[in-house]
């Protein structure tokens, strides 16, 4: 059955992973960066900065805030860096660019990656003219999702009303504090099947095909 989604008008997409099929391996690229710079601020041998970047991230939301935490990096060069890959591994697909168009309201990116990288991205997969802004790190003063401070900033910016909008994200829980606010949720991946978490609503590994056939509020033609 197709999910009823006509009660939303803000519909906000995490952009890595997730505007994008994790088997593009464009993140595996910039998770290598990452332990590269990881490595080099710490003095760390590869296996053991890999190790601290994971730790970092489950602890801090991100490997850049444990980072900041611990090690007083500054946010930009490590941005920067880790983002300067290749985005030849990233294809565009029309049906998700056409899922997306169809649904009415207004559509925003929530990211924990900076402005140039999701405007790179977005404009790569030919999605950037669908969506009104991005939230991204600096719009948060650098603090991640899942914070609940970042959610408060980008609801704050952009004006959302969560009990009328819906969150789209990889990381399950990236979802928990969206559910809390009243966002309906909806997981996106291969594992989102695996998932039994409370606050995951809705789960698809084929996002593209989601918005296609979910029920949405019908606009004055």
């Amino acid at each position: 059955m197709p999910v009823d989604l006509s009660h939303i008008d803000v519909w906000i997409f995490d952009l890595d992973n997730t505007l994008y099929p994790p088997g593009s391996e464009f993140m595996a690229l910039m998770e290598s960066r990452m332990t590269e710079f990881v490595a080099r601020e710490t003095g760390l041998p590869r296996d053991q900065a890999r190790a601290l970047q994971k730790r970092y991230l489950h602890e801090h939301g991100t490997t850049l805030a444990g980072l900041m935490a611990h090690h007083g990096v500054p946010p930009e060069p490590f941005l920067t860096e880790v983002h300067d890959i290749s985005l030849e591994t990233l294809e565009p697909i029309p049906e998700l660019s056409q899922g997306i168009a169809r649904l009415p309201g207004r559509r925003l990116v929530f990211t924990n990656g900076d402005e140039r990288h999701a405007a790179r991205v977005l404009a790569h997969l030919g999605l950037e003219p669908l969506f009104e802004d991005v939230f991204h790190i600096a719009a948060a003063d650098y603090v991640p999702k899942p914070r609940p401070e970042a959610f408060a900033r980008m609801i704050a910016r952009h004006d959302v009303e969560p009990r009328v909008a819906a969150f789209f994200e990889d990381s399950e829980r990236n979802l928990e504090p969206a559910a809390r606010l009243g966002m309906t949720t909806v997981l996106v991946g291969p594992a989102a099947a695996q998932s039994s978490a409370p606050f995951v609503q809705h789960k698809t590994d084929d996002l593209a095909g989601f918005l296609k056939t979910a029920r949405v509020r019908e606009t004055a033609q």
